[in-house]
């Protein structure tokens, strides 16, 4: 049995590490004026001025700071998925990762940060696994979280929630401005929202549309003996699917509900795209280890998606919202033209996607 599997790199990140020269010069937005009050998640959030000492929870909220030319102001990260963007591992080097997973009250406190920011409310929030953010705020730490995880979603319970609204790219270039404004380098966080607009846009240009004739299931991971994390209808990757025309079989708003692999096989996906990450928590995170269960699981492996070789990886950061989202469009877009699932059409030239068009070789699923 012919198949293969394609997972991304960084590499189609690379553009951002060569700085926001080539993004244009708009023009130059009014200075920040402290204190200042943000709308956040349902909190009124003051920052009295500008942080110097901030501490952030979850990959996305670091790399959208390194981004921003912050790396200086971040005292300490924690929850990784994987490798920081291409071009700025020296920079990450230099911070204190307080712990891969998530880190502790104590551990965050022990930094003596005068901003904590946040990716997920699962860690820091109503009922976060590392603290309330009033337990921040009581100390005279504002908690800043990304829109992303809390606009049209259901945080109640110390899970990934439920996502009423489904969600846009918007609410990651809102993360981007608010945070250039809270740090007075808005000029510089335009710059970046622009240069993430021009990708998403030319990414969508180059798409042959596979309109109603492709469909999908995202797998993240899957915890021991369990059924499968996979993507629900308005996360990322349903962002991701609508953009180039593929079907999700998952219809529930969950974020990442679990899913039994009988009745994902009774869906009959076209293609399955499974997470890559470095990230340990569950036994199958590593992307080998999904290959492992594919091929060998008596139901998953007489998918016709496992069968004819349409498996893909995916950066699992892509498949959360965040800036790499526009990169998990770039990449299953060449990952279906590739595997003959779809004609070249539009598709034009890899190049502006990186040096292998974010996806990394091929490797046998099955042989």
């Amino acid at each position: 049995m012919n198949s293969f599997l394609k997972g991304p790199l960084a590499a189609g990140l690379i553009l951002f590490s060569i700085g926001i020269s080539g993004f244009g010069s708009p023009a130059a937005a009014a200075e920040t004026a402290y204190p200042l009050t943000l709308e956040n998640c349902g909190r009124q959030v003051t920052f009295e001025r500008r942080p110097t000492r901030t501490v952030s929870i979850g990959q996305s909220s670091t790399e959208i700071l390194y981004l921003l030319g912050l790396a200086d102001k971040v005292v300490g990260t924690a929850l990784w998925v994987g490798q920081v963007l291409k071009g700025y591992e020296e920079i990450n080097a230099k911070v204190e990762r307080l712990a891969d997973n998530d880190p502790s009250f104590e551990s965050v406190l022990a930094k003596k940060p005068d901003m904590v920011a946040v990716q997920f409310q699962w860690q820091v929030g109503p009922e976060g696994v590392v603290a309330r953010p009033e337990q921040f705020e009581e100390l005279g730490i504002p908690v800043y979280t990304s829109p992303a995880d809390c606009t049209g979603k259901e945080n109640s319970a110390a899970s990934d929630g439920v996502r009423r609204q489904p969600f846009t790219m918007d609410l990651v270039y809102r993360e981007i401005r608010e945070l250039a404004q809270i740090y007075d380098v808005q000029d510089t966080g335009a710059a970046v929202v622009a240069g993430l607009k021009s990708r998403e846009e030319a990414a969508r240009a180059k798409v042959a549309s596979v309109e109603g004739k492709l469909s999908a299931v995202f797998w993240f991971s899957s915890a021991a003996d369990a059924d499968p994390y996979v993507a629900g209808s308005n996360g990322a990757p349903g962002y991701i699917m609508a953009a180039l025309g593929i079907e999700n079989i998952i219809k529930t708003e969950d974020e990442w509900p679990t899913v039994g692999w009988e009745t994902i096989a009774k869906a009959e996906p076209s293609m399955i795209v499974a997470g890559s990450m470095e990230r340990r928590r569950y036994p199958l995170d590593s992307l080998e280890a999904k290959l492992e269960f594919l091929k060998g699981d008596p139901v998953a492996s007489l998918m016709p998606a496992v069968a004819k070789g349409h498996v893909f990886g995916m950066d699992a950061q892509a498949m959360n919202p965040t800036i790499r989202t526009i990169d998990g469009i770039e990449a299953l877009a060449e990952a279906i033209v590739e595997a003959g699932l779809a004609s070249k059409g539009g598709l034009g030239s890899k190049s502006g996607l990186g040096s292998d068009g974010g996806l990394a070789d091929r490797a046998g699923l099955a042989k």
